[in-house]
């Protein structure tokens, strides 16, 4: 668990692709779920923040 913190301090691409994918599914699974309006409200923007931040991070160095 620390080396993956220290890697994401460092800016490597596979930890922070890992973090991106993370809140695509986020997004994903808030959108789909029936029960809270909330959760739907802001899935759409949990899911971009991901899909942008994976963009970015595809730049990082390995």
């Amino acid at each position: 668990m620390t080396r993956f913190i220290e890697r994401l301090c460092r800016f490597r691409r596979n930890e922070w692709e890992l973090v991106a994918s993370f809140l695509i599914g986020l997004g994903v699974l808030m959108m789909m779920q029936p029960f809270a309006l909330v959760l739907y409200s802001y899935s759409f923007v949990v899911t971009l923040l991901g899909t942008v931040m994976f963009v970015i991070v595809s730049h990082f160095p390995e």
